[in-house]
């Protein structure tokens, strides 16, 4: 399986790229990821229908309107992905007034972390430190547990 993490916009803080990149690396030693920096919604529903595989590309959106899951959750959805052979799990950071209704039609699942509205790069930080946390609960390391 592929993770692949795009977000609509530029990021303008060094810092968030510094942490986009050490997130990325870390979840690297699991599963192998990419991020892409898209334009649009258009350009990022356009990337994932283009995406070639086996397997038809699963398409997670975040969204204040999608469903939350606790961090056990999440990482059961991951394992639940890499079971069934997903080749791209792709995951949407949108625009800061949310994803369309026809993004959030398109996608396989809407996330949510919770009624508050995280700045779009702070959200990708957050979903990436998710995946990786999601990977050390599958894989029994003590990241998840503070040891």
């Amino acid at each position: 399986m592929k993770l692949q993490i795009a977000w609509i916009g530029k990021t303008k803080e060094p810092a968030f790229r510094a942490l986009t990149d050490e997130y990325l690396k870390r979840i690297s030693r699991y599963v192998a990821a990419e991020s892409h920096e898209m334009a649009s919604e258009e350009a990022l529903l356009e990337l994932t229908s283009e995406t070639a595989g086996r397997t038809r590309p699963v398409l997670v959106l975040l969204d204040g309107r999608g469903r939350q899951f606790t961090s056990e959750e999440f990482a059961e959805l991951l394992r639940d992905q890499q079971d069934r052979g997903t080749q791209n799990l792709f995951f949407g950071i949108g625009p800061a007034n949310g994803f369309t209704a026809t993004a959030r039609s398109a996608a396989d699942l809407v996330l949510s972390f919770g009624k508050m509205t995280l700045a779009h790069e702070l959200a990708r930080i957050v979903l990436l430190e998710q995946i990786y946390r999601a990977f050390t609960i599958l894989k029994g390391h003590p990241y998840h547990t503070g040891h």
